[in-house]
């Protein structure tokens, strides 16, 4: 079994959305820009380990604020974990990024993050 931690959730997210689904779900509001993550049973079994193992390395990336966990809505990224995953997926498939959500798109995510949220 693959080392389960924050970068191979994020990665498993990554392939799970861009790859299997063709579809990101981005939410701007006030302030913030996040994306719609699968859900943990959806992670684990693509991770093809049990659900309790990826419970954990949530709780880490909510210490982190890397997501949010909101019942009954999902999980969504913070605006440190949109950059995150969108470092994610500009490094691991910028064609099939591009391809999703056009030239640019990535960039002017992450300007928009930027403009709203003091640099870490």
């Amino acid at each position: 079994m693959a080392s389960l931690d924050i970068p191979a959730l994020f990665s498993a997210a990554a392939e799970i959305l861009v790859r299997e689904d063709q579809c990101i779900s981005i939410e701007y509001s006030a302030g913030v820009v996040s994306i719609r993550f699968p859900t943990t049973r959806r992670l684990a079994r693509y991770l093809d380990v049990p659900h309790y193992y990826v419970l954990p390395v949530f709780s880490m990336m909510e210490e982190q604020h890397l997501v949010k966990r909101e019942e009954r809505v999902g999980i969504s990224t913070t605006g440190a974990g949109t950059l995150l995953f969108l470092e994610t997926v500009r490094d691991a498939m910028p064609n099939e990024a591009t391809g999703l959500l056009g030239e640019g798109t990535i960039d002017s995510i992450v300007a928009k993050i930027s403009s709203v949220q003091p640099p870490s």
